[in-house]
């Protein structure tokens, strides 16, 4: 008994463990507030920290000076130049979208994994659309000199040069659900993160939450996934979660319709996970 009671003490303490300690290098808040709050921010992007949060964001990511990092699905790249900004001159973030689709394609089942062929990932209604051209536009601006807009497949996203122990950050914002009606193979995204990032290296992935048991089968109706689904297929890639940000959370929300009624924010998650 008194093996049990101490085997039963042991898990306990370690379900009780801290957080890690912040990294010393990571940017400090009063950085961070002054990124945000730069006068050269457009005015879209400062809409939408509202909903985002990019102060907590930033915080919770833990951004450091000299960072070479991949935004993928960056879509408009509201992220990409938060994080360009924050990664300073010295550092790099490639922005990624997807080639465009063909003219047509066969319609896919919803919540769909299914492999695809390498540089075909199609980008259909509802899903992000390419984005090169508004990423470049972000370039021109000297404080996001640093983006390097990229079109590549979801399944192979990072540029050749740096597709192996290069990257200290890859960034996936709200996106993952919209992988399941794309057909994305999200396991092969998941291994070419992996392969992709430094060990040590940092994989952030928010989305839309859903509720339990439903796994991706609403991606591409209520756009939600069920949060416990994502972190065991990253998980299954070789990565460990190490922090949960509950800064974008809404316990009110019900979960079962895109837009929650009455009327409210999403609840939504944010995790971290490391390569080992």
């Amino acid at each position: 008994m008194a093996g049990a009671a101490s085997v039963a003490v042991a898990i306990a303490a370690c379900m009780a463990s801290p957080p890690p300690a912040p990294d010393p290098s990571a940017l400090s808040s009063a950085r961070i507030a002054e990124i945000v709050a730069s006068p050269d921010r457009s005015d879209a992007d400062r809409v939408n920290d509202r909903r985002r949060k990019p102060q907590e964001m930033l915080t919770f990511i833990g951004v450091r000076p000299g960072m070479t990092a991949l935004d993928l699905s960056a879509a408009g790249g509201y992220t990409t130049e938060l994080i360009a900004r924050a990664v300073g001159p010295a550092g790099r973030v490639y922005g990624q979208s997807p080639p465009r689709p063909p003219a047509s394609r066969p319609a896919q089942p919803e919540g769909a994994a299914m492999p695809m062929a390498t540089g075909a990932t199609p980008a259909p209604s509802g899903g992000p659309r390419p984005s090169p051209v508004a990423l470049a536009e972000r370039a021109k601006n000297p404080n996001a000199g640093n983006i390097v807009a990229i079109v590549r497949p979801f399944e192979d996203p990072a540029p050749p040069d740096c597709a192996s122990n290069c990257l200290d950050l890859v960034t996936l914002m709200f996106n993952y659900h919209d992988f399941g009606h794309m057909g994305v193979d999200r396991a092969a995204v998941n291994r070419a993160v992996f392969a992709a990032l430094k060990p040590g290296g940092m994989y952030v992935i928010a989305d839309h939450s859903g509720r339990p048991g439903t796994g991706i089968s609403e991606s591409g109706t209520l756009h939600r996934i069920e949060e416990a689904f994502l972190r065991a297929e990253v998980e299954q890639a070789g990565f460990k979660q190490v922090a949960e940000g509950n800064f974008l959370r809404n316990p009110s929300d019900p979960r079962d319709r895109n837009t929650p009624d009455p009327p409210q924010p999403k609840d939504e998650f944010v995790l971290k996970f490391v390569k080992p």
